[in-house]
């Protein structure tokens, strides 16, 4: 077993996945961006630890109709779409236009519900640290760093506190730098690798982001 598994909450992995990103404290133009809602903990803590602003960078799946469990693509903040669906799986245009409206009218209101009035942390030309609260397919995960990357970050990291270790082999395309902090097998579930894993609440990650922005609020004389 690893000895660092395993995790007692979200909160405990962040602390943990922290330590393995040491080398990024003090790195300019730093930004973390936490994948809602179970990374946002996660994120809070890498945050605080490097002393680095946080934001949320939502994604939504598009399922296949019928099968929605399997992905032909993604959306995400900032009106990016990656399609992912393997040769020779076809949907009709207008299908595809449906379900994306449907998905960016949620994507729209949980960003709205997140952020509120805040405006999004620009990404071109920072550093950027994705973190999520573990990784199994890594299909939410391959989506947003797809789309961060057409913001043109300096530099991308995709960052989680365990993962399945092939999944993390194969992120290795998609970024710069991939830091799983445990990687055991055989995986089968993020899940199983917490003590306490229940559903990060919206209200969560409301009161997360708004004690990340006070950290990072200007001292006005």
């Amino acid at each position: 077993m690893n000895r660092l598994l395993p995790l007692r909450d979200r909160r405990h992995a962040g602390e943990v996945l922290a330590r393995r990103l040491e080398q990024y404290r003090g790195r300019a133009a730093l930004l973390v961006l936490a994948l809602p809602r179970g990374g946002v903990p996660v994120g809070y803590e890498v945050a605080q630890a490097l002393q680095a602003p946080l934001d949320i960078f939502v994604v939504r799946k598009l399922g296949f109709p019928g099968y929605e469990e399997y992905a032909m693509g993604a959306i995400a903040s900032g009106g990016i779409r990656v399609m992912t669906a393997p040769a020779g799986m076809q949907v009709a245009p207008e299908v595809v236009e449906a379900i994306a409206a449907r998905e960016q009218a949620e994507l729209s209101r949980r960003e709205q519900l997140y952020r509120g009035t805040h405006p999004a942390e620009p990404i071109g030309g920072r550093c950027v640290i994705v973190v999520d609260d573990g990784l199994a397919t890594g299909s939410t995960m391959r989506a947003a760093l797809r789309a961060i990357r057409t913001h043109r970050p300096s530099h991308l990291c995709a960052a989680v506190p365990v993962g399945a270790p092939d999944t993390c082999a194969g992120l290795r395309a998609e970024a710069d730098a991939v830091v799983c902090a445990a990687m055991p097998e055989p995986f089968r579930a993020v899940g199983l690798w917490y003590e306490v894993f229940e559903q990060a609440s919206d209200d969560e990650v409301r009161a997360l982001l708004e004690q990340a922005r006070c950290a990072f609020a200007p001292v006005v004389h």
